[in-house]
């Protein structure tokens, strides 16, 4: 039959024949012979004229120990999950050279044969139909690879994801930790936003939702988050332990979802934002394009959605705890200070998703970022400034101390005072903090920033002389001098007091015919009053 074609071609000639072409214009126009084009119209495509090698090209490499030792490891490995690396490592180990890595390839190609033919069962995995309204699959995970900035500050994050399993609508929120509180916010912010509510909801066995019974070796669902589905008339499911594909949906939207994040900031050509609010812009017009593919099928699935609760439950925690005497409280394992008032006292802590309030008589005396973790600290230098910077002392082995120096402008001033003082620095650069924080702390950074491009040290007195100008001495009183009245009793005298009476008296007396009356405070030195020396003269 000479040199085989391709199917594409033999399908090309052919289809030039039944539209009429002759077999030379065909054979031409496709690029084969007259003689090889009859031929084919008589037969069957090349492709199922071939036939499968059943010979080897040359000799087998392993013929000699394959079934004397490579086969009984296999069988012994009932789960499958011997490599074909481990197995070729231990063959040169028995034989040296004989089996170098470049034969790796080959052996791989021989254990999946066999094991295709005769290994153990495989785990299958059975796909499922999703009716429409009855499950959504939600789970965090960290948006951290995707390497987004912050006003240049690396943004350490995690998506939330809650996903209708029929429809594939996804809601995606920011989260700074798997907390109660951020589960809270997301998962009552997507029903919010798919405007209803699904029958059953699905995730992995979250810390925020479940915990563990050590008296019975099993995972419950926690009270808080039962009151979370009551309110809201969920049904919850959870996936084995170690088996997330029993949560695909959401864990395949978590792959889709990062992707496209990060083509669109290829395509943005930049990965910092000027604001967080930026960032959640940026991320909301992925998820509406990715939503827009499905919105046919959404459509139909919110129809079946049952209607949501008038109201939502708070997205916070409350606690009480006691102010220590370190003007300090625990929350979660976290420390956070607190103003030195409130020690010995009992405080109420509101912990929002990502901020933590300190309330006592329900006032917030004291706010700050929730930490991420556990063990972490939160020192604000304006809590405790006032007790250290009378005991200098204790600033060098506090437990704190890395705590004190609120910017890298803080922490330049205190090794340049560190450099030109020594041991007295600790008390200037304490003394610097407590002027920062009865003044703006942006103040006096400014100045400590001057100082560093100077070279000199920022001495306390000269920054404080800058940030606090001396006030001005009071002015000097100037005693009024005393008024001689004798010059009033001269102007008074004569025709000029005449002639003042006169025009007074004219005028009270058209203020009584037009039935009017002089203001009070206009002085009348008429005949309605009778003058005197040093008096003043009044209207009656």
């Amino acid at each position: 039959m000479g040199k085989m074609l391709n199917d594409h071609k033999v399908k090309k000639y052919l289809e030039k024949r039944r539209k009429g072409w002759s077999q030379i214009e065909a054979a031409s126009k496709v690029g084969i012979s007259r003689k090889a084009a009859r031929k084919w119209e008589d037969l069957p495509l090349p492709s199922k004229l071939s036939r499968e090698r059943s010979w080897r090209t040359r000799k087998d490499p392993f013929a000699e120990v394959w079934d004397r030792e490579v086969v009984p490891c296999l069988v012994a490995d009932r789960k499958g999950e011997l490599q074909a690396q481990s197995v070729l490592r231990l063959l040169a180990e028995t034989h040296g050279d004989t089996y170098p890595k470049s034969l790796l390839r080959t052996l791989q190609r021989r254990i999946r044969e066999w094991r295709a033919l005769q290994g153990p069962p495989r785990e299958v995995y059975f796909e499922q139909v999703h009716p429409p309204g009855r499950e959504a699959q939600f789970d965090f995970s960290c948006a951290n690879e995707l390497g987004v900035t912050v006003a240049g500050q690396p943004f350490e994050h995690l998506f939330f994801e809650m996903v209708l399993c029929a429809s594939g609508y996804r809601y995606v929120g920011l989260a700074h930790s798997e907390s109660f509180e951020a589960l809270s916010m997301g998962l009552q912010d997507a029903l919010q936003d798919f405007g209803g509510a699904c029958q059953v909801v699905r995730s992995d066995n979250m810390s925020a939702a479940t915990h563990e019974l050590r008296s019975e070796s099993k995972r419950v669902v926690t009270q808080r988050f039962a009151s979370l589905l009551a309110h809201y008339g969920l049904e919850y499911t959870r996936i084995k332990p170690g088996r997330p594909h029993e949560n695909g949906v959401a864990e395949r939207a978590h792959g889709v979802f990062k992707g496209a994040v990060n083509q669109d900031l290829l395509l943005r050509q930049s990965r910092d934002f000027d604001t967080l609010e930026a960032y959640k812009q940026f991320i909301e017009g992925t998820r509406q394009r990715l939503n827009a593919r499905v919105a046919e099928a959404f459509a139909a699935e919110r129809r079946l959605l049952r209607p949501l609760p008038a109201h939502r439950l708070p997205e916070y925690s409350d606690l009480e705890v006691t102010v220590r005497l370190w003007s300090t409280i625990r929350v979660r394992e976290n420390t956070y200070s607190v103003p030195s008032r409130l020690i010995g006292h009992r405080v109420s802590v509101r912990i929002h998703p990502d901020v933590v309030e300190v309330r006592y008589k329900d006032q917030v005396v004291a706010a700050c970022e929730r930490l991420r973790g556990r063990q972490r600290t939160h020192i604000d230098y304006r809590h405790v400034i006032d007790s250290l910077v009378r005991k200098p002392g204790a600033f060098a082995r506090w437990r704190y101390r890395e705590e004190m120096f609120p910017s890298l402008t803080f922490r330049r001033a205190y090794d340049a005072l560190v450099e030109a003082l020594g041991d007295r620095a600790d008390l200037h650069y304490l003394r610097l903090l407590h002027l920062a924080a009865r003044n703006r702390q942006e103040d006096v950074e400014a100045l400590l920033d001057a100082y560093h491009e100077s070279g000199r040290p920022p001495i306390y007195e000269e920054v404080k002389d800058l940030v606090q100008p001396p006030q001005p001495s009071p002015s000097t009183l100037i005693e009024a001098p005393r008024v001689d009245l004798a010059s009033f009793d001269e102007l008074i005298q004569g025709d000029t007091y005449a002639q003042l009476e006169s025009a007074s008296t004219d005028l009270c007396r058209q203020a009584a015919a037009d039935g009017s009356q002089l203001p009070p405070a206009d002085p009348c030195p008429g005949a309605c009053a009778t003058p005197g020396r040093g008096r003043v003269l009044t209207c009656a």
